[in-house]
């Protein structure tokens, strides 16, 4: 598959770039199919993936669009219908038991004992490994400290959510595969799962992730793909992305009434100009591919004050890409 003009390998040794080395995961026109009532469907949809070694390569899409079905198909837990998987250069649904030596997977739910204290846990999860990760360590990265002795049935739904990451962390895996990892977490416990997250890689290993949120995709991982429907729409850093699909800008900002608006009415660059009048003052929302060159008019010629200018982002690909507003895609079709 094209990496696009932003793609640069990411495995790094001592903080420094490296050549190109042998893709982590590899999906070649993978496709998952099943029956229900009767009727056929594809979970995965032909679908085309390249990881790179040392890089968090996010899968990001609605509920419904195949990203649960994608990580059980690269942890060796469903074989695909059709096409090609490698995972660290194994068949997941082949080499299972080698590939676990070196994958580690934190599912959405999982049991656990809850009757051990967190720290009793990842000392038991980490004597199943030749190398783990020290739990004091993992405890202290996942901004568990504070729990470190209470009974994981005792854990509020966030604590319960950082312990699973922990047991996938503690084997310093070399392929880490997180499914939808920030649920249910507060900004402060959120932005502790990214550093560790992100130290894993300064450790030398790879992370998938999947995440229905924006802000997840747009500032930890290093490339996206766009799941819709079971299929890739789109793929590359996030910046490229919207570079690509949704360059234009949101313009926001308030006038007093009495303006001439013409000028901004006629401008080549505006599109979906919205006026509210209110309190004799108008409040003005547009769209356009150079705000910088608007807003010397908004502010010199029309008085534009409260001015407010937004990306349109990731929610702006998947909108121009599907047709859909990223809430509104509401597939049905993923876990079977």
């Amino acid at each position: 598959m094209a990496f696009g003009e932003d793609y640069r390998p990411y495995v790094t040794e001592g903080g420094a770039l490296m050549p190109h080395a042998e893709p982590a995961v590899v999906f070649d026109r993978v496709v998952k199919r099943y029956e229900r009532e009767g009727r056929a469907f594809n979970a995965v949809d032909h679908a085309d993936l390249s990881v790179e070694p040392g890089e968090i390569f996010g899968l990001l899409g609605p509920n419904g669009a195949g990203k649960t079905t994608s990580i059980e198909i690269i942890a060796g837990l469903r074989r695909p219908t059709s096409g090609t998987v490698r995972v660290l250069g194994l068949d997941p649904a082949a080499e299972r038991d080698r590939l676990r030596r070196v994958l580690a997977i934190q599912p959405q739910h999982a049991a656990l004992f809850e009757q051990q204290t967190v720290a009793e846990l990842l000392r038991v999860w980490a004597s199943f490994y030749p190398d783990p990760e020290h739990p004091d360590h993992v405890i202290t990265r996942l901004g568990l400290d504070e729990a470190r002795n209470v009974r994981v049935a005792k854990l509020s739904g966030g604590q319960r959510q950082r312990l699973l990451v922990a047991t996938a962390l503690i084997s310093r895996p070399k392929l880490l595969v997180l499914d939808e990892p920030s649920t249910g977490l507060d900004p402060a416990a959120r932005q502790e799962l990214w550093n560790a997250i992100r130290s894993r890689i300064a450790d030398g290993g790879t992370v998938l992730l999947s995440t229905h949120s924006m802000e997840e995709a747009a500032t930890l991982c290093d490339r996206v793909a766009i799941l819709h429907k079971g299929r890739v729409v789109a793929c590359g850093t996030p910046a490229e992305l919207v570079r690509r699909h949704a360059p234009e800008r949101r313009l926001i900002f308030t006038v007093d009434s009495g303006r001439d608006l013409d000028a901004l009415r006629r401008h080549l660059k505006v599109s979906d100009l919205v006026e509210n009048r209110r309190n004799g003052a108008i409040e003005i929302s547009l769209s356009t591919g150079d705000a910088d060159a608007l807003l010397g008019l908004v502010t010199a010629q029309l008085g534009g004050r409260d001015i407010q200018v937004k990306e349109a982002g990731l929610e702006g690909v998947f909108l121009r890409l599907t047709g859909f507003s990223f809430d509104a895609a509401d597939d049905t079709t993923e876990e079977a």
